[in-house]
């Protein structure tokens, strides 16, 4: 299988298209075997979604084999942001769910976070404590990648609770997303991470 940085290096979330571009172009190249071209189309399948095309990344994902457990984790996972991103995010929760449940039982980290943070997004109703359950299970894992989901997931907490007019916890959160970017994020979320405690 395919570790979460090969894939990171294939991504630009600035650009979905030139991310496109890679995965279709990845996806041809005869060194991936079955399971990490399966592993690849899913996240061809997201790349699509972010560009609003719904219903072609929905049917990309419905062909995938998804037999090998970890694949049937990102099909869940990514199934669940495409109908999340297209307006249908009480069907996305079950499948985020499975998700974050099946993820856990494999015992892949990274995907068990991203599903909990998924969950926080489309779960409106219950936006913090998914977040906090993400960030609970962020905190006790030691990949450095996995636990770079801890700037994303207190900076996401902060905002939330900076719009339920809890200006003082939110700042808290915002200053934990500055100390964890400091630690183990990109530049682009130690920016960001400053860019949210200037703005609160």
């Amino acid at each position: 299988m395919l570790n979460q940085e090969t894939l990171d290096r294939l991504w630009d979330f600035d650009d979905p298209a030139l991310s496109e571009s890679r995965f279709r172009a990845a996806l041809a190249d005869p060194g991936y075997d079955g399971d990490e071209r399966a592993e690849l189309a899913t996240q061809l399948g997201r790349a699509i979604g972010l560009q609003g095309r719904y219903e072609e990344a929905d049917a990309l994902l419905d062909g995938i084999d998804a037999d090998e457990p970890t694949v049937a984790v990102r099909v869940l996972l990514e199934r669940g942001r495409v109908l999340n991103s297209g307006g249908h995010a009480e069907m996305a929760v079950p499948l985020l769910e499975q998700a974050a449940e099946l993820a856990d039982h494999l015992g892949e980290e990274f995907l068990a976070v991203d599903a909990l943070h998924m969950l926080a997004i489309a779960d409106t109703a219950h936006t913090e404590p998914w977040t906090r359950s993400a960030l609970e299970y962020a905190s006790t894992v030691h990949d450095v990648r996995t636990r770079r989901w801890m700037v994303a997931l207190h900076n996401n907490l902060g905002w939330t609770l900076h719009e339920a007019g809890r200006c003082a916890e939110a700042m808290v959160e915002f200053q934990l997303a500055e100390q964890w970017a400091e630690r183990v994020g990109t530049p682009q979320q130690q920016e960001r991470a400053r860019a949210a405690i200037a703005a609160c």
